[in-house]
């Protein structure tokens, strides 16, 4: 079993080396390694270079892009996705290739931990896990660190919706999965650790931003409606 690891990446000089460096830790080496440099200003670029990866440039800008060349791009039959300023456990590949020895298995979910906030306990991932699962009836992929089949993808890629100001990407890419009949599992060891920067920058925003494009998610896909939450 092969994996290729994407990483979309928006001006990440101060984070993606750290991310890179847990890639070259790993206990199971992935395959490749892809960064999708999406219009960069300051030294993603150099700084991918630096660690030998494959890096694409995505002119069209957002993660929703970002992402889908670089999952298009991917090689092998599992597709890792991690966000730039994610710092990945050394078990994370071998997590994966584990839990994709289930052939029924379409995408792999696990919890994520802070690592630059005071409020950085597992529970709170685990809550919103749960959260989400009540509201979509399957448990969500993660943006910070997820794994999927590259046949999936290819089912799904041409009904994913393409707008960033209109869906979270993830939960859009997780319900678009369950609806071609994927199946999502979730291991409370597959753990990531990731940074609360937009939370901090913009509390605001974020906290407003977020309810209002999950609402937006469901409206899309009609599951508003079906909600138990909402």
């Amino acid at each position: 079993m092969k994996v290729s690891v994407v990483i979309p990446s928006y001006n990440e000089e101060r984070y993606l080396g750290r991310c890179l460096e847990s890639l070259d830790n790993q206990i199971d080496k992935p395959n490749e390694i892809i960064v999708i440099d999406n219009n960069s200003t300051d030294k993603t670029f150099q700084i991918a270079q630096s660690f030998g990866v494959r890096i694409i440039k995505e002119k069209k800008q957002g993660m929703i892009f970002s992402r889908n060349r670089g999952f298009d791009a991917a090689k092998y039959e599992i597709i890792a996705r991690c966000d730039a300023d994610t710092i990945l456990p050394k078990d994370w590949i071998k997590r994966i290739k584990t839990s994709f020895l289930d052939k029924k298995i379409s995408g792999l979910s696990g919890d994520f931990i802070t690592y630059d906030f005071f409020l950085n306990s597992v529970y709170y991932s685990k809550i919103y896990k749960l959260f989400i699962k009540q509201i979509l009836g399957h448990y969500p992929l993660d943006g910070p660190s997820m794994a999927l089949t590259k046949t999936v993808w290819n089912k799904v890629k041409n009904i994913v919706c393409l707008n960033d100001e209109l869906v979270h990407e993830d939960i859009d890419l997780s319900i678009c999965i369950n609806k071609v009949g994927g199946i999502i599992v979730y291991n409370p060891l597959f753990v990531s650790f990731y940074s609360v920067r937009r939370l901090k920058n913009k509390p605001a925003s974020f906290l407003v931003e977020y309810p209002i494009k999950l609402v937006k998610t469901l409206r899309i896909h009609s599951l508003l409606k079906k909600s138990p939450v909402f």
